[in-house]
């Protein structure tokens, strides 16, 4: 395994991130474990959920799964950077959901309860408040701080705005402040590299990317359907995306094809080349899926693959071959 300091800070993660959003909901509790118990074995110590994760009628918590899982012992916790988020109401009542220092200070306690653990390595903000004061979200986590329950602070979903203005904020206090952004990025969502990205790597963010196969598309789904094995990329939101960009996938598949790569393997190993990102967000079902995706640690995509990733995924901006802001700016 290989692992990066996250951002700024001293921390060191694995640059494959676990995620849990499927724990409780597509996956059971018993193969929850076993993903995270082989995840440790491949020596994957980061681990991303959230609150609000499996907490839909009919589901099971995510948070009391990787709590059940930790209060099974053989140095679980200890083994492990965890990391949740606070923000995505979790009920209907006034204050239970937002940056309120009252919702952060139940949220953070509830979430402590669930995941049978005194502490967060780190807590981050699902997605920016605008209603509530730089002043007041810092002052609640610096208590948190202060109280030990939480070590190291990041965002989600942020604009470059945001992560400037946070980090303006925490200056002025004389804190850390945030030291990850968890943004939506792959190949066909590379928006971040506007502004986001630029502004994590001037305030020492390490950037998470959550999507990194686009619901699927990217990950063979036209040669899973030829196959009859597609289980995602042809459902929901990405057969708008699959419908509009077909031709693009196909030639995407075709290329990974010909260099003897999965294409979810060649969608991560890029993310693991753009500067500024730890390590992407692998959701996998199973344990044989976790499994496949540790392939992507050792691809190295030489320079014509990369220009030709450009080419059938061109970077943002009417100048896009630059870095922002000269994408957009003369």
């Amino acid at each position: 395994m290989e692992y990066a300091h996250l951002g700024r800070s001293g921390l060191s993660v694995s640059r494959l991130v676990l995620g849990t959003m499927n724990f409780g909901t597509e996956t059971s509790e018993a193969d929850s474990h076993a993903i995270m118990n082989r995840a440790h074995e491949h020596g994957i110590n980061f681990i991303d959920t959230a609150n609000v994760y499996g907490t839909r009628p009919g589901e099971v918590a995510t948070e009391q799964i990787i709590g059940r899982w930790f209060a099974s012992g053989g140095g679980r916790r200890e083994k492990t950077v965890l990391a949740t988020k606070v923000y995505i109401p979790t009920g209907a009542w006034p204050n239970e959901g937002f940056l309120s220092a009252l919702n952060i200070r139940r949220a953070c306690d509830a979430s402590l309860k669930h995941l049978q653990t005194d502490y967060i390595d780190l807590y981050q903000m699902h997605h920016v408040d605008r209603n509530t004061p730089w002043e007041e979200i810092w002052e609640a986590f610096s208590v948190l701080r202060q109280q030990g329950k939480v070590l190291y602070f990041g965002s989600s979903n942020f604009a470059g705005w945001h992560i400037a203005q946070a980090q303006e904020a925490a200056r002025s206090r004389h804190f850390l402040g945030l030291v990850s952004e968890q943004s939506m990025y792959s190949l066909m969502t590379r928006w971040i590299e506007l502004e986001v990205l630029p502004a994590a790597r001037h305030y020492g963010l390490g950037v998470i990317p959550w999507g990194p196969l686009h619901g699927g598309v990217l990950g063979g789904v036209l040669r899973k359907q030829k196959e009859g094995s597609a289980s995602r990329g042809s459902t929901g939101r990405s057969v708008g995306v699959l419908a509009q960009h077909r031709e693009t996938i196909a030639a995407y598949e075709k290329l990974c094809a010909d260099i003897g790569e999965d294409p979810a393997h060649v969608g991560l190993a890029w993310l693991l080349a753009q500067d500024g990102v730890t390590g992407p967000i692998i959701g996998p079902r199973t344990v044989e899926q976790l499994d496949g995706s540790l392939r992507a640690l050792t691809i190295r995509l030489d320079d014509s693959v990369l220009a030709r990733l450009d080419e059938l995924f061109p970077p943002p901006g009417p100048n896009g071959a630059k870095p922002a802001p000269e994408a957009y700016a003369w």
